[in-house]
Parts: C-alpha cells; structure tokens; sequence
C-alpha cells in the first residue's frame, strides 16, 4: 500500500492514539512490529496517518497495548474504517480542509461545548449573519448551514455555549442582521438540548478569555477533541492533557457566566441577572438604530 499524499485530521488523531497506546505500554515500534508482523518504518508510518491499518492488526495492537475499554475499542475501530465520506465530502473545492475534518469529526461527536469571543457560535448563526462572515461566498454558507443541523435535526447532539457578551455587540451586517441573530438565538434557546449562557464584560474573573475553542466530545472521553481558533487558522487538540485542560477551562467559563438563557419564560427573573435579560437588553438597544 502507498503512503497517503494528504492526511486527514481522522488519520493523524488515528495514528497519535496508536503510538500512545504504544508508549504507555512501553514498547518500542520494533517490538510493535514484531507482535504485528511489521518492520518498525511501517509502525512509525502508521503513527504518523501516513499508512493505514487493517482491523486484525487494530485488533492486535489494542490488545499488546491493554486497550481492553469497550467504547474506547468501538471508537478506534470506527475510525480505522472511515473512508472519511460524507455529505461534507461535496464541498471539498469550495472550503479549507480544515473545515472538512471538522465536519468529520462533528458527524461522530455525542455533544458540543463551545466558547466564543467576538464571534456567534457557527451553530448557532443565522443565514444573513453567516454571509457577511463568509462575504458572501455561497457554498461557505450552504456548508455551515448543513453543519448546523447538527444540533437542529432529530435525535441532535447537546450543545452548550458561552459566549462572551462582546459578541452581542458586534454589528455585523448591521443592527438589522443582528436583531435577527439575537432572536435566533432566544428560539435556539428553546430546543432542549442546547444551553446558552453569556459572559458579561462586568465579570471581574480573568480564566484567559480570549481564546474561542470547541470541544466535541468523542465515543470516549480519550477520543474527545478540541477545536481551536487561532490567527493562522485552526488548530485540532486530541492529546488527553491538552483536552483537558480545554475542558476545565470550559467550566470555569459557564461557572462565570450569567445563568442559562431561558426563552420559556416571558422575561429574566427579578432575583437576578440572567442571559435572557442580557441578549433582550442589547436587543432592545438596537431596536433605536
């Protein structure tokens, strides 16, 4: 079998949990390979996503490792037989393929966490505000309306996010694009399966908010993975500690928070201040512009 030309972040997170799995066992590629029936080059290639690996020697290779955790297996397995196809697989001319492995990663994802800035969190973006971050760039937006149905079709995901109150602020497409988006989410809101809190600029906590992420949890916990936004483009954490450390992060944030937006009430409760007050507040402020 050739070496793959162009790994997916399926295949690397494959291949990192392999060779962790390897080391925690403290064996070395030759030794793995002696087990395997393979020589130690082929070992490394397959640790680096550049080889693939049949499910006989999957088999093997979790059990010489004591990967004995039935989920843990089941989830390995399912992702040593993806041929990473998808309704995502369309868009591949049209997006970066980075948004791909998102895509991928979120079609076998059990539930989301996610943090935002300045930004709406995508799953949670109307149309309108969609091509203004997109400029208008159609298949961009069709792609992150499909990914939305992710928490919007039967059976959804649980989705849980903070976002921060500057976001709310930020008049992208203008005060009519962002009346909408902030209607759009006291109706998101509704769906019982998402939670959205929001961190107010008065909060007098520093927990490093600068940082958006998004955390999909995975069949396992040790396959859980985090989705990081930076400047020069995303970046995928799948290391345990790393992951982690996202996801303490994460509750620290929601600790910080104003409590959830409740939409089935009519309006905040008067005992304190909530969500739902904040987003109607800045709602009705843009109401005059």
């Amino acid at each position: 079998m050739g070496f793959r030309t162009d790994i997916s972040e399926r295949q690397r997170r494959f291949g990192d949990e392999l060779r962790r799995l390897r080391n925690s066992a403290g064996l070395s590629s030759a030794e793995i390979g002696d087990v395997l029936g393979m020589k130690s080059p082929a070992v490394s290639h397959t640790e680096a996503g550049r080889l693939g690996l049949n499910l006989e020697r999957l088999d093997l290779w979790l059990d010489t490792c004591g990967a004995h955790d039935p989920e843990y297996r089941a989830g390995l397995i399912a992702m040593c037989k993806s041929n990473g196809k998808g309704w995502w697989t369309e868009y591949r001319p049209h997006v970066v393929p980075e948004a791909l492995d998102l895509a991928e990663f979120e079609a076998t994802s059990t539930s989301f966490i996610n943090y935002q800035t300045h930004l709406i969190p995508g799953f949670l973006q109307t149309k309108a505000y969609i091509e203004v971050i997109h400029e208008y760039a159609e298949k961009k937006v069709e792609f992150r309306l499909r990914r939305q149905q992710m928490i919007t079709a039967e059976s959804s995901s649980p989705f849980h996010a903070v976002i921060h109150e500057a976001a709310l602020h930020m008049m992208y497409g203008g005060p009519a694009v962002m009346r909408e988006q902030l209607n759009h989410l006291i109706e998101m809101a509704r769906l019982p399966h998402v939670t959205i809190q929001i961190l107010p600029f008065d909060s007098t906590v520093y927990a490093s908010t600068d940082t958006a992420f998004l955390l999909m949890h995975g069949a396992h916990t040790r396959l859980d993975t985090v989705l990081l936004e930076n400047p020069h483009g995303p970046t995928f954490v799948g290391d345990p500690e790393g992951v982690a450390a996202f996801r303490r992060k994460f509750d620290r944030l929601k600790g910080m928070a104003l409590p959830p937006l409740n939409a089935s009430v009519d309006g905040p409760s008067p005992a304190f201040r909530d969500s739902w007050g904040m987003i109607q507040h800045v709602r009705y402020k843009l109401l005059g512009r």
